[in-house]
């Protein structure tokens, strides 16, 4: 199981002092939306020439032009997209085709999926690498949590790994992690914290654990 820290309301500077901090207790670094639409594919080549041996996410949430979508972050040193689970299955493939060429990873991002459970198993016979269930700032606020999503999804997917994201705090970690996701995606859980390196290293205990 893996930590990922998502970034999603910091500029490039801030970006790579927070990454700086808790670089030891994280294994992928997410470049999120917000950060993309205000920093561009930039963000995401700076951060990995910043830290190489962290895995780098691009959260493009590809919707359409899949392949070149895929091209222009592999590019700049993404090692991992996210494509939305709501997409058409062409545009998922043309995203698995060229990342594949590139050596890179599809996460599918499964947020506002209807139904989960018939969707997570079309995108897994599309040959991706992640399934991730996500509760988005919008619904999180409403009170929803990813987790039973997640084992939703656990209980239909055969080939894909599986990611959870959406609110995850220290106190709701052991929940992420009693679902046994791959790859669990934190942000304002780590970085709306003073001491971002204390949390962040008894995540890593506690993901260290399962």
């Amino acid at each position: 199981m893996k930590l990922q820290l998502a970034l999603d309301l910091v500029n490039i500077p801030e970006a790579k002092r927070l990454v700086r901090e808790v670089e030891a207790y994280i294994d992928v670094v997410e470049i999120g939306t917000p950060v993309v639409i205000n920093e561009g594919l930039r963000a995401v080549k700076e951060i990995k020439e910043a830290f190489p041996n962290l895995t780098v996410l691009a959260d493009l949430k590809i919707m359409d032009a899949g392949a070149f979508e895929v091209m222009k972050a592999s590019e700049a040193g993404a090692d991992i997209i996210t494509v939305l689970g709501a997409t058409d299955d062409s545009t998922i493939k043309g995203a698995v085709e060229e990342a594949k060429k590139q050596g890179t990873k599809i996460l599918i991002d499964m947020i506002n999926v209807k139904d989960l459970e018939k969707r997570a198993k079309e995108v897994d016979a599309l040959g991706v690498d992640y399934i991730c269930v996500h509760t988005g700032y919008d619904l999180q606020a409403a009170g929803e949590s990813p987790f039973e999503q997640l084992k939703t999804i656990k209980r239909v997917v055969k080939n894909a790994k599986t990611a959870v994201a959406g609110g995850i705090k220290l106190n709701t970690l052991p929940e992420a992690i009693k679902a046994q996701p791959d790859l669990v995606i934190v942000g304002g859980g780590i970085t709306g914290h003073d001491d971002k390196k204390a949390v962040a290293s008894q995540m890593r205990e506690l993901v260290k654990q399962s």
